[in-house]
């Protein structure tokens, strides 16, 4: 297990540049699956889960090639049908969160997929309910090992339909989309996911021959195509590390400039940020962040605690919570922090407790912080229970006073590509023991 080793209160200044986003390398990567022709995807993050899902996919027959750092050619013309219910596949795919998505395109050319409860972090329930229902509203049939808990989905026809989701699930509404690019008819799909890397998804199957209306609203039209073709497509920067960043620049008071962050599909996150008092410049399709001695948490017009919750887009990514929390935790004023989607993901709070940090955890969904200003946090041995609990927690460690060590760093390098590396070459003080 490796770790990191963190001195804090080290100012930083310069420039890093957020890699691509992960939730829409998941996407894009699985939607590879439906062609027999050659993908090529740009700015493809060089992170655990990424990585694990193209070896997968390489397993599973499709030829891969790195063709430079974060460019991959992907074509899946010759598909190992057999290994797809191996041992090796099944345990492979429990292990990946992201391998949910190979459902749809597996089903739309192959009409068989078998898949185990997939993996991914320990943040709460995290149902499969829209996937399966939507799939099985265009032709498929479903049965549930419960022994081996495996789910064997069969459809000899995909016939389109209508369908109202009963979330705005964003994996849910790509793998009902990729399902319904190669099925017969029409698809409506209403209450669906509108976030940008689905509309990216969106996108990248249209240029292959999908015919997706409504691209960028919650009500999506799809009339399905006997095939699809190749194309090339690059992949926007990750939202949550820009917001990321903004948060660690605040915490340490440091004068960092974002790089080429595609603002106009940031939504509400600078906002966010602004509202805890941060100052985020942007120049250009940049963002500034400049030191600040103080920042003052907003309150509501009425004079209320401010409440921050996250919600389906435009609203805020509820993978942004936990890092605004511990940004909180250095400001003047207090804030309600309302995690509404998993019900586990503030449990890691105990840690910033015993940092110095004052919070009241009200209940599995609500933390309420008590910013003081500059408040000095104590370093300490903390372990990374997750992704986002664990970017989290480096921040906190950065802005503590001496030397912090986080264990279980696996789960930060899951979602954050170098981020040692690249924070030290703007003045972070980060050790990696393997």
């Amino acid at each position: 297990m490796a770790s990191f080793i963190v001195e804090g209160r080290c100012r930083m200044k310069g420039e890093i540049t957020a890699q691509g986003a992960k939730n829409e390398a998941l996407q894009v990567i699985c939607a590879t699956l439906l062609t027999e022709k050659e993908v090529v995807i740009e700015n493809i993050p060089n992170i655990l889960d990424v990585n694990n899902l193209i070896d997968l996919l390489s397993d599973m027959g499709v030829e891969t090639a790195r063709i430079k750092e974060g460019t991959w050619s992907f074509k899946a013309s010759n598909i190992d049908t057999a290994y797809l219910q191996s041992p090796e596949f099944l345990k492979k795919v429990a292990a990946l969160r992201g391998s949910i998505m190979i459902i749809g395109p597996l089903i739309a050319r192959f009409g068989y997929a078998l898949m185990p409860k997939p993996g991914g972090d320990k943040i709460g329930r995290r149902r499969l309910d829209t996937h399966l229902i939507g799939i099985q509203k265009l032709g498929a049939e479903f049965a549930y090992d419960e022994a081996r808990q495996l789910y064997s989905i069969t459809a000899d026809k995909l016939r389109g339909t209508y369908m109202l989701l009963d979330e705005a699930s964003v994996t849910g509404t790509a793998n009902i989309i990729m399902t319904a690019v190669l099925a017969d008819g029409e698809t409506t799909i209403y209450n669906a996911a509108c976030e940008p890397y689905i509309q990216q998804l969106c996108r990248m199957l249209n240029n292959m021959g999908a015919k997706i209306k409504g691209v960028g609203s919650n009500l999506l039209c799809i009339e399905g195509v006997s095939s699809l073709g190749g194309t090339r497509h690059r992949i926007l920067p990750d939202m949550i590390e820009v917001g990321s960043f903004i948060g660690m620049s605040a915490i340490t008071n440091s004068d960092i400039t974002i790089k080429d962050v595609a603002y106009d599909e940031l939504g509400i996150i600078p906002d966010t940020f602004r509202r805890l008092g941060i100052t985020v410049e942007r120049i250009g399709d940049s963002i500034h962040v400049p030191p600040q001695d103080e920042y003052y948490i907003e309150t509501f017009l009425d004079g209320s605690i401010l409440t921050i919750a996250d919600a389906p887009w435009p609203g805020l990514t509820p993978d942004l919570l936990s890092v605004i929390l511990v940004v909180a935790t250095q400001a003047k004023g207090s804030i309600l922090i309302h995690q509404k989607m998993f019900e586990s993901r503030l449990f890691f709070v105990d840690k910033l407790i015993d940092m110095g940090a004052q919070i009241i955890l009200c209940d599995p969904h609500r933390a309420t912080v008590i910013g003081s200003g500059r408040r000095t946090m104590r370093a300490g041995v903390i372990t990374s229970p997750d992704i986002r609990a664990g970017i989290a927690l480096l921040l906190a460690s950065m802005c503590a006073e001496g030397k912090s060590t986080i264990h279980n760093i696996e789960q930060i390098d899951r979602g954050y590509e170098n981020i040692d590396v690249r924070l030290n070459r703007v003045g972070a003080s980060i050790l990696r023991l393997d």
